[in-house]
């Protein structure tokens, strides 16, 4: 018989994976669909992304953004007790480091830190927060900013996610490698007043006509 209020557990399944993801790794479809089956809600960052956008080269842990509201946290902190997660000590970025130790998982202590790195089983799974200091152009996208760029991919049946865009999964991958968050700068180029406008300038037409009535 099974139990109401039993945790979804991770499983490894055969793998139907969609056209174009053959290269995906059947034990980070497995988690995806873990963390479905939990009604967990986020966004996908980090090598998976990336090899869920077309780098079949990237190889890593699943890297998540959770959704920050309370009970959206619990429901991860618990399916991740259920899996026995430990905290992973990465070397060098080097995922198997040393060995990984045992750590309770709730709601606020997710909350708390910018990033988790775990280990369930075999698997290696990364929570990161996204936060936008206030005031600030600067620092990680939000939650809501990745959710709003981001794409949703089927990875196989029922198996859907939500893939941050390339711009943000590079802006997390930069943060690792450096430890601050990449600075953005937007130029504008000023055209001298003899010099005609280029042929593939978009408000060309739209000036000319402007100027010439």
């Amino acid at each position: 018989m099974r139990l109401r209020n039993r945790v979804p557990r991770i499983e490894h399944r055969s793998v139907n994976s969609r056209p174009g993801l053959e290269h995906l790794r059947s034990e980070w479809i497995a988690v995806a669909r873990w963390l479905n089956e939990n009604k967990v809600e986020y966004v996908l960052i980090g090598a998976v992304a990336e090899a869920i956008r077309g780098n079949a080269r990237a190889r890593g842990p699943l890297a998540i953004v959770p959704a920050p509201y309370r009970r959206n946290l619990e429901r991860l902190a618990r399916a991740l007790s259920a899996e026995h997660a430990r905290e992973r000590i990465d070397m060098d970025g080097n995922p198997a480091g040393a060995d990984p130790v045992p750590v309770k998982l709730t709601a606020q202590k997710l909350a708390e830190r910018t990033r988790w790195t775990l280990r369930c089983g075999a698997q290696d799974i990364d929570v990161e927060r996204g936060v936008r200091a206030a005031g600030s152009e600067r620092g990680v996208p939000s939650y809501q900013e990745l959710l709003y760029e981001a794409g949703r991919f089927e990875l196989d049946v029922a198996v859907s996610v939500e893939v941050a865009s390339p711009e943000d999964i590079q802006h997390f991958a930069h943060l690792h490698r450096t430890g601050v968050a990449p600075e953005i700068r937007i130029t504008k180029q000023v055209r001298p007043p003899d010099q005609p406008p280029a042929a593939d300038d978009p408000g060309a037409i739209e000036r000319g006509e402007r100027d010439s009535a």
